[in-house]
């Protein structure tokens, strides 16, 4: 029964809503302190000179998020390679509609908050989907949302995600190390010359795969980075042709969607309800909750149909695109990972985005379900 239950596709969705009402149960009675204190207490290890010790929420954000980078990086390079990425003219739909979702959110957070430069850095935070959750509403239709749609959404969520890596390495990388980037380099050309030679043992990858997420960590850059890079250089299939990448991607999945998201969502989905004060509902709010909420669905749509125009075939009808398109309002698990790179020094900032992140996401998911059901229905 339970086995059953866990495979069920809607099994994860669920567990991380449930972790995240746990998380605002925890921080908002009078467990709060103990909360506070797992999510804040410093562990690590010392190596010689190396030493690592981070608070374990750095822990989640920077380490097990770099895994869950690493498995994104393998979906996106069997799409590329073998999947529905392949052909350019079934991609460059999602593509494109992906784009729109990133620039329309953008520039109405931008809009809100472009008076204040700490403000404005957190334009990024409502511009990508969850596709967890996305495709969690979209399984709960059913057979009423076809499989090209659900096509559609999946390619859309890997282009964010995509988005979401260059605008990270882009905007939000600290002051450089030139020596650990160089480290980094020699430890990506180990990778590609296991890729060259078809070398499919896996402690090798696991091997230099934490040797680059320690340089990139120490050099300033985001550490996930480190996790989509390694995944370009996993090969496809074995010198005797018998798959490697996709049972690779098989085995790690339990692992992202019963452990690393559910753990991302407790220590992130913490906020701060009680004593709520009109103080909350700032521009960040509004850029957030704005951005994602009518930003996405707007951004995606409208580029959907520009593209029509010249010739991209639409995946339905353009009611039934403008619901996926309301999905792709949910944010979550990428919104408050960008959150916590942005805000995570200013506690109000941090926590007025992470409500507008819950909110909107919410509205979306609701919303974009009763939208399909209807259009559905018809």
């Amino acid at each position: 029964m339970l086995k059953k239950l866990i495979k069920n596709e809607l099994f994860a969705p669920i567990l991380l809503i449930c972790m995240a009402i746990l998380a605002l149960i925890l921080k908002n009675t009078n467990l709060n302190y103990f909360y506070d204190f797992f999510t804040n207490y410093k562990a690590g290890v010392i190596f010689g000179d190396l030493t690592l010790i981070k608070p374990m929420v750095l822990w989640v954000n920077d380490g097990l998020m770099a895994i869950f980078f690493f498995w994104v990086g393998l979906e996106v390079k069997k799409e590329i390679m073998q999947g529905s990425l392949k052909d350019i003219k079934v991609a460059i739909l999602p593509l494109l509609a992906a784009i729109g979702g990133v620039i329309v959110p953008a520039l109405i957070y931008y809009a809100f908050n472009n008076s204040n430069e700490l403000l404005a850095k957190g334009f990024a935070i409502p511009t990508a989907t969850d596709i967890a959750f996305a495709l969690g509403v979209v399984l709960l239709l059913g057979n009423k949302v076809s499989k090209e749609l659900k096509i559609f959404l999946l390619s859309l969520a890997i282009f964010d995600d995509i988005a979401a890596i260059i605008i990270i390495a882009i905007f939000y990388t600290n002051d450089l190390s030139l020596l650990s980037l160089i480290f980094a380099g020699f430890g990506v050309f180990v990778l590609f010359l296991f890729n060259l030679y078809h070398i499919c043992i896996k402690a090798f990858y696991l091997i230099v795969g934490i040797f680059i997420w320690v340089c990139v960590l120490k050099s300033g850059v985001h550490a996930t980075l480190a996790g989509m890079v390694c995944a370009f250089f996993i090969p496809l299939k074995t010198k005797e042709n018998k798959e490697f990448l996709e049972p690779t991607m098989h085995d790690l999945t339990p692992y992202i969607n019963y452990l690393i998201l559910p753990l991302f969502a407790l220590f992130n989905a913490g906020v701060l309800i009680n004593g709520l004060s009109f103080d909350d509902f700032n521009s960040v709010f509004f850029g957030v909750f704005l951005g994602l909420f009518l930003g996405k669905q707007l951004g995606v749509f409208s580029f959907c149909i520009i593209a029509s125009k010249f010739g991209a075939i639409l995946p339905a009808k353009k009611s039934q695109l403008y619901g996926i398109c309301i999905l792709t309002g949910i944010g979550f698990t990428m919104s408050f990972f960008i959150n916590t790179l942005v805000f995570d020094n200013n506690p109000e900032l941090f926590n007025s985005a992470k409500l507008a992140i819950l909110s909107s996401s919410l509205l979306s998911a609701i919303i974009g379900y009763i939208w399909l059901k209807m259009v559905s229905k018809n």
